[in-house]
């Protein structure tokens, strides 16, 4: 180690559950940890759906580690669960309780504001007792390494360049707002955007069918409307899926949470089907928020509280195996550490077991003298606790290798769509198979990404079983500038903190329907597409201005871009998240 750098046996970077949760377990084994975070207030760039659950098996959960976390951090706990086949106005739906049930001790809502904030207090007093703290405005940019002649400098993902083992040994972290920082141990819960695991070659923004995008909109309603419209009291909370038709084709579905005081409504779709179809997200959202079913919740008022968007990994595909290098653990996002597979959507939960797995073998690493081989503790750990069977299934592998081809895709959609197939579709209700189906994580796990499961077959189970919806909806969500409006920025002018590196329609215009911000003919958006004269010829470009970006990362997968987060406290600010 150097004189010239301030050192911590740990740094944790992020405060979400799964750097709170590795926060916490470190500073009770008496480990000095300092925890560093971007926002201005834990929380303030976090954005979920959004449940946490607590699974049975799974060794850690939050109210374990934070005692008092459901009293003070969450919104209603949820206890009934419930999936909506849409086709036009007719609707098929199936109670899958007993199914979300399963391996589950408990499961709420949340918001991220209130929970990570919450949080961040309780691991800033224990953190406090071991020598550190947590501060926040730091936007930590990159890695310090090591070489063999004992220099030391930085590296950072901003080149876009995969890290090379030859680059030195990891030796601590640097910031925007600090002096670099050197540890024993570093933690990156910095989110699916992760600086850290891009400067260390262990996440890249290559393949956009590894990704989903969320968006949602926070729907003000008083406690006791929701607990009439839904039929429910104070201890108790609903959360509904929909599919079907009503995205047009879009490979995802929708989300329906009850808050204490408000909903969480939105979308999540993989990202390549919605630059396959040119969606616009938030015309998505607006078919949700207006199909006849949700009137009856939403009642004639609509008051928006907030819109917001986020880019989610899918682990199947996305989830690090080996999420780690020399001193360096991803959990979380970071680390691809994200279930959604069919009504399986678990996210922070498997990153509160992640945070608090690595603490724990980093811990047992220090007392055997060999702190190095944490992460190899922790890789190891990861797949004894069953945590990568959850986030990588094996059903899934063998599955989607005979499912996941146009061949097979056709054949399905042509026999689902037979006389035939909607006989069997009949049938296999009329015996109940359709509601076990729906409610099997084993199934679940199985899933296909293709459209048959999220479009071809719950729309037609809506045509041949479903009810036709009378009521009349009479909200208009707010528009998209108006949307941007009533979010809150701090514009870091001078520092845009994504560049367009090609400004063609061909390399970047998927962003303009793709970003959560942005839509065709709307001027106010981050990207948008113009036609402009060069020499004498037309040429359609794509121009950017990062003013109203939700850093929600999109467009660094669907873009030709130079893509980091702004600097500590700067950008967008969630009141809510």
């Amino acid at each position: 180690m150097t004189d010239e750098h301030e050192h911590y046996e740990a740094v944790v970077v992020g405060a979400g559950p799964g750097g709170a949760a590795a926060a916490a377990t470190l500073a009770r084994n008496g480990v000095e940890t300092v925890v560093l975070e971007r926002g201005v207030d834990a929380g303030s760039k976090n954005v979920t759906g959004g449940l946490i659950y607590a699974e049975e098996s799974a060794p850690y959960t939050i109210d374990g580690l934070l005692p008092g976390f459901r009293e003070h951090a969450s919104e209603r706990p949820v206890t009934d669960y419930y999936i909506h086949n849409i086709a036009g106005e007719r609707v098929k739906t199936f109670d899958i309780t007993r199914g979300h049930e399963r391996d589950t001790e408990w499961a709420d809502a949340v918001l991220r504001r209130k929970m990570d904030s919450w949080m961040a207090e309780r691991v800033h007093e224990l953190t406090r007792e071991t020598g550190g703290g947590l501060l926040t405005g730091v936007k930590v940019n990159g890695l310090l390494r090591e070489d063999s002649e004992g220099r030391v400098r930085p590296s950072d993902a901003s080149s876009g360049e995969q890290s090379d083992p030859r680059d030195g040994e990891i030796v601590g972290v640097t910031c925007e707002e600090l002096d670099p920082i050197e540890a024993d141990f570093i933690v990156a819960a910095d989110g699916v955007n992760s600086e850290l695991a891009r400067a260390a070659g262990l996440m890249d923004w290559e393949e956009p069918e590894e990704w989903f995008q969320g968006v949602k909109a926070v729907v003000d309603m008083p406690g006791d409307a929701i607990n009439e419209r839904f039929g429910i009291d104070d201890d108790e909370g609903e959360a509904h899926l929909f599919s079907g038709d009503l995205y047009d084709g879009v490979r995802g579905g929708g989300f329906l949470y009850t808050n204490e005081s408000s909903l969480c409504i939105g979308n999540v779709f993989h990202l390549d089907s919605i630059v396959a179809e040119e969606a616009e997200v938030q015309d998505l959202l607006d078919a949700l928020l207006t199909h006849p079913l949700l009137a009856q919740w939403l009642g004639e008022e609509y008051n928006e509280r907030e819109y917001s968007a986020k880019l989610v990994p899918d682990s199947k595909k996305a989830a690090n195996p080996s999420p780690h290098e020399g001193r360096l653990v991803l959990v979380g996002d970071a680390g691809g550490q994200m279930q959604a597979q069919g009504p399986i959507i678990k996210g922070m939960n498997h990153a509160v077991t992640a945070g608090a797995l690595a603490a724990e073998a980093f811990v047992e690493a220090r007392s055997r003298g060999k702190p190095n081989t944490a992460g190899e503790r922790y890789e190891q750990r990861l797949h004894d606790e069953g945590v990568m069977a959850k986030l990588r299934p094996m059903r899934y592998e063998i599955a989607s290798a005979a499912g996941e081809n146009d061949i097979t895709t056709n054949l399905a959609e042509r026999l689902l769509d037979s006389p035939l197939g909607r006989a069997g579709v009949r049938a296999a209700d009329t015996a109940g198979l359709l509601g076990q189906a729906y409610g099997s994580p084993y199934l679940a796990t199985m899933m296909p990404d293709t459209k048959t499961p999220y479009v071809t077959l719950p729309t037609i189970i809506a045509e041949e079983l479903g009810t036709r919806v009378a009521d009349d909806t009479t909200i208009e969500p707010p528009s998209l500038g108006e949307r941007i409006g009533e979010l809150t920025y701090d514009t870091d002018v001078g520092n845009p903190h994504i560049v367009l590196e090609d400004d063609s329609v061909e390399a970047s215009g998927a962003a303009v329907t793709a970003c959560p911000v942005s839509a065709e003919g709307f001027g106010g958006g981050c990207y948008r597409e113009e036609t402009v004269q060069s020499n004498g010829d037309e040429e359609r470009v794509v121009s950017l201005d990062t003013q109203p970006c939700v850093e929600c990362g999109t467009c660094a997968i669907v873009a030709d871009t130079q893509w980091e987060h702004p600097r500590g406290g700067k950008g967008v600010e969630f009141r809510e998240g």
